[in-house]
Formats: C-alpha cells, structure tokens, sequence
C-alpha cells in the first residue's frame, strides 16, 4: 500500500496532526473535521474521535496550505472539493452563494470531509485480460477507485492495452500542479476535470483507446456517453453504486444501461474489500 502519508501531515493543523498520526497511519480512510465538535477518524468498519474540538482557523489552515494560498485553488472550490498533494481529496460544506454567472462561492466553510489517498498495487490481479465490458461495483467507500486504479495500470503495464481515462472528479489519478500523484502506468493517457459525455467523446475522436476507464457512474448523462462507446466498439471499464447485480437492475439511473446489455461482466466489492466476479445473466 502507498500513501504520501507526510503530505497529508502536513496540510492538517499542528493542534491534532501528532494524534491523526499515532492513530491514522496505518489505515485511515477519511479525516473529518466539523467546526466545534472532535476531529473524526474514519477507518474500515468503525469511528474514532479525537480530544478537543476543530476551530474556524484549523478549517481555514487546511484549505489555504492545500491549496497554496492560491486564487486559482480558491475558484476550483466552487467545485466543492480541492485535491491536496500527495492526492489527498478534501470535500468542503458550508454557505455558499451564486454569482451573476451561477457559479457557486463558499463563503465560509463548516466541515471538511479528507479522504486519505492510498494506492494499492496488485489489489486487481486476476481482472487482467477479461474480455468485453466490465462493471465494478460496490457501496460508496468500498474501494471501487482504488480497484479500478490498478486495473487500468495492470492493462497498461502487463497487457499493453492503450488506456484513455476519462476522470471527472480527478479522483482516480488526482494531480497537483498538473503532476499525477499516483502512476498511471506507461501507455494510459487521463482526460481529468471535464464531463463524461465531452471526454468519451474526445477518446473517442482524438486518441485511437484499446479501452475506455471512467468513474462513478451517476446521471442519465453518464450511461448515453457509454452507450455511445459501446457503438463505437471500444471496451469500457467503469464504476457504479451498487451491491449486485440485482440492486443495479432495480436502480432507475442504471436501467438504460441493463437494458442495452452493455456490460459483459461485473466485478463486485466484498465488505471486507476483496472482490469476486461474475458475467452478467441478462433478463431474457
């Protein structure tokens, strides 16, 4: 497992950093942190509180050294989120308000929800090579990301396929500074930070993929841009939220994509992080 754990220390505010560290090190998965009330520490299957209570200047000391005390990170937060080196995701709440152009503002921040990044090299050994459309799924936390991170660097590494990620949310290859956080493996190409519908579209047109990777499958939006690389004849790899196949059947936001048939194969997540896998028995 890899994790830029100093580059997390050292964007938290000196108050807790020294308690995030004994406790969190070894597998910390969120930090959350909500004015007046303890510092929260996510792990797999339970919550740990911190002594003392988060401040208005620790929330502010977090966005301002994560963000460099830039403008430019300072407009991305309409977003919602900023991404810290080291690829660590902070996930922001608090008032916001709508400029003339209907881009959201933050005027003061409540809550930060720091999901630490880690990178799990050979967490998909065995995925390599399946053939046809594959689909990965699993509650939210579960690691479908990570999952789907190494399966894209094992594609491109060990099977030569010609990857072209479409990342919406920066969140399977985050960057900083235009830098990828984490290896990409050596023949994958990252459209990051636009639209599914814009980037598979792009892929498509521009940059000849073996196989398209996108994130997070979660708008009508997202299925007709996969629908449309499946036209194409190009495999697909994504994500979406569910438990089963079951579950993703009875999902109104996925029926477009159960009733093409489009998927070939599932990858589900287990409760315990491993995952096992199945070729999808349509509906007859």
């Amino acid at each position: 497992m890899r994790c830029a754990w100093d580059a997390l220390m050292s964007i938290l505010p000196v108050s807790f950093r020294a308690e995030v560290d004994k406790q969190g090190r070894d597998g910390l998965r969120e930090l959350r942190l909500r004015l007046d009330k303890p510092p929260e520490l996510v792990f797999a299957g339970r919550r740990q509180w911190l002594s003392g209570r988060v401040e208005k200047d620790d929330l502010e000391y977090c966005v301002n050294v994560a963000g460099k005390y830039s403008p430019w990170a300072a407009a991305g937060i309409g977003e919602g989120y900023l991404t810290a080196k080291g690829g660590h995701r902070i996930g922001i709440c608090g008032e916001t308000a709508e400029s003339e152009r209907g881009r959201v503002n933050f005027r003061s921040v409540s809550s930060l929800c720091i999901r630490v990044a880690r990178d799990i090299p050979g967490i998909s050994a065995g995925m390599e090579g399946l053939q046809g459309n594959i689909l990965i799924l699993g509650r939210p936390g579960s690691g479908k990301t990570t999952l789907l991170r190494d399966y894209i660097r094992r594609e491109s590494e060990c099977m030569g396929a010609h990857m072209v990620v479409v990342d919406e949310r920066c969140e399977i290859f985050p960057s900083y500074d235009g830098v990828p956080m984490m290896d990409t493996g050596k023949a994958t190409d990252v459209l990051s930070g636009c639209g599914k519908a814009w980037g598979v579209e792009c892929a498509l047109r521009t940059m000849s993929p073996d196989r398209i990777a996108v994130d997070e499958i979660t708008a009508a939006g997202d299925c007709d841009a996969l629908l449309k690389a499946g036209r194409c004849g190009v495999p697909i790899v994504a994500t979406a939220h569910a438990t089963s196949i079951e579950d993703l059947r009875l999902r109104p936001v996925y029926k477009p994509l159960y009733e093409s048939r489009l998927f070939d194969y599932a990858v589900i997540l287990q409760p315990d992080s491993a995952w096992k896998g199945a070729y999808i028995r349509y509906d007859a």
